[in-house]
């Protein structure tokens, strides 16, 4: 059993303009909430094996979760995080950005879904399947007003 949520906005802007975005770590001090660093570990543009250790600052306390993109389509970004090698410690999340270009606007819809759980974590995780979908929610929203300006 995993834990599934999407979130959907609408950016004015072009989609080519959303999908970069997306991608450019260093922008993300810019827009992303609670962000304390981003750690590229790898070179070059981003690519279907690209990682990078991002952490956060969240209920007060600093979590690191370690990033891997594993599907770049113009249209789709999927990015997967393990969370044993993480600071949760568990579990298995995926992450697909599905980008579409609607007239002069791009929808975003971000699917994300949490595997591997059991005991008190599946539990827990449960309870803060609304908490996740509010922290993306919101970084869509922060993302979203950076490429307005």
């Amino acid at each position: 059993m995993s834990i599934q949520f999407d979130v959907k906005k609408t950016f004015n802007v072009p989609r080519e303009k959303v999908y970069q975005g997306l991608l450019d770590l260093d922008s993300a001090k810019h827009w992303m909430q609670g962000l304390v660093r981003m750690e590229r570990l790898d070179e070059g543009p981003m690519k279907v094996g690209s990682r990078w250790k991002e952490t956060r600052k969240m209920m007060g306390q600093e979590a690191m979760e370690l990033f891997e993109v594993t599907g770049l389509e113009p249209d789709k970004i999927q990015l997967f995080v393990d969370g044993s090698k993480g600071t949760s410690g568990k579990g298995e999340h995926f992450y697909t950005y599905s980008i579409k270009e609607l007239g002069n606007s791009t929808e975003v819809t971000l699917h994300g879904e949490i595997k591997g759980l059991t005991g008190i974590a599946k539990l827990v995780s449960k309870l803060m399947t609304g908490t996740f979908k509010k922290i993306c929610a919101k970084d869509l929203d922060g993302l979203k007003n950076y490429l307005e300006k």
